[in-house]
């Protein structure tokens, strides 16, 4: 008797993830706890399609920038000027937009070259490969080659590329919940001859900040690199709005720092960033960053838009949302007992976590019923069997506002 060859698929990170993930998300969008479609807004109260309004919690635009009338007057000017969009690589037709968001940018970043993506995500499908290949001459790579070190919390549009930077070098992954983790990890680079690359968030999306200075400075030892997505926490710290993760670096970004951030959040327009080094660096991006070389530009109007923001971030402006911003969040906290998750914390996000589901689905259902629009999040975000619901914090938000929400979360207990 032979054996037969196995018909069973193999096993990966993605099956497995499927395989463990509940119903929980398809039930909160059968009972319209999320999934929600808006058909108009103003501040932070929107009109969803049955003609119903609601408070949101959800949108990401932390200082409201979005609807400031200097942005939306520069997206009707360039809409006026260019149309929708111009589809070209910007290798071979650079609106002129961009070299004006680069230079500002720049301005924001300590004199740092910054270039614009069309997104976060495509910011480490562009920089991370040639990043592990050592083709940045800002930031070498020596010994055998890179480790990726993936932290947990990563943000999913890293954690996607995994199967990609294996074609470069091993990735591992490592819990700054556990202080070992990481040194573990980096003792395993050095016995190997690899240099480590340590992938983290600055700001976490569903609460949560990180130590990127202490992380920083532990890579340095180990000569290895730091590579910080601080989305969610660009424009929302200092002077200038340059964000959490570079203001934690009192005396500039350090050599061994890769800061990537987001335009379509707190700045109001849309896009993403990579802070770089020096010109090299850019030239190299330029010649070998995929979504660079075959993708198109920022669309016009919000290019348009992502300028009249860097102006508002350099004029103090944006200090001035700032203190609003953080101003609700103290409020915020007070009203909760600063029970909630990243309380008190210089993050824009609040979590009320919940030991199983049901509960969290009980929380969103009170906050629909009293007009409250929240993100409720389970697994994979959020630990197996548990649930969060998750409060967006603005500049826009009346004290009324968030009263209400309180009110309506109910108990919340530590």
């Amino acid at each position: 008797m032979t054996d037969e060859p196995s018909t069973a698929r193999p096993a990966n990170w993605v099956a497995a993830r499927i395989d463990r993930t509940t119903d929980a998300l398809d039930r909160a969008f059968d009972e319209e706890l999320t999934g929600h479609v808006i058909t108009g807004r103003a501040g932070k109260e929107v009109e969803l399609a049955d003609g119903s309004r609601a408070v949101e919690f959800v949108s990401c635009s932390y200082l409201g920038l979005e609807e400031h009338p200097e942005l939306v007057a520069a997206a009707q000017d360039a809409l006026g000027r260019f149309g929708v969009h111009f589809s070209s690589s910007r290798n071979r037709m650079r609106p002129v937009y961009l070299g004006q968001l680069e230079e500002l940018l720049g301005e924001i970043y300590g004199g740092r070259p910054v270039v614009p993506f069309t997104s976060v995500g495509n910011v480490h499908l562009g920089v991370l490969p040639l990043l592990g290949s050592g083709a940045l001459p800002g930031h070498p790579i020596a010994g055998d080659g890179p480790v990726f070190l993936m932290e947990k919390t990563a943000h999913a549009s890293m954690q996607v590329l995994r199967g990609l930077l294996e074609q470069i070098g091993p990735v591992r992954r490592f819990d700054l919940a556990d202080p070992q983790s990481l040194e573990v990890r980096l003792v395993e680079a050095r016995k190997q001859g690899r240099t480590p690359v340590a992938l983290v968030d600055g700001v976490g999306s569903m609460g949560g900040l990180i130590d990127v200075r202490a992380l920083a400075r532990s890579l340095e030892e180990a000569g290895g690199l730091l590579y910080v997505d601080d989305a969610h926490g660009v424009s929302i710290d200092g002077p200038h709005g340059a964000g959490y993760a570079y203001e934690a670096f009192t005396d500039g970004l350090p050599g061994n720092v890769v800061l990537v951030g987001s335009l379509s959040k707190a700045f109001g327009g849309a896009g993403g960033f990579v802070v770089l080094p020096g010109e090299d660096d850019v030239r190299v991006l330029r010649k070998f960053a995929n979504p660079l070389v075959f993708g198109h530009s920022i669309m016009l109007p919000l290019l348009a838009a992502d300028v009249a923001s860097a102006r508002l971030h350099l004029n103090g402006e944006v200090a001035r949302l700032q203190e609003q911003l953080w101003s609700n969040a103290a409020l915020f906290d007070k009203l909760t007992d600063g029970r909630l998750v990243s309380a008190g914390q210089r993050s824009p996000v609040r979590g009320a976590h919940f030991a199983t589901e049901q509960a969290a689905f009980e929380a969103a259902r009170r906050l629909r019923s009293a007009g409250v629009l929240v993100l409720p999040a389970f697994f994979p975000t959020v630990a197996k069997g548990t649930g969060l619901i998750r409060f967006a914090l603005s500049a826009l938000h009346e004290p009324a506002q968030l009263t209400a929400a309180v009110e309506a979360l109910g108990p919340i207990t530590p």
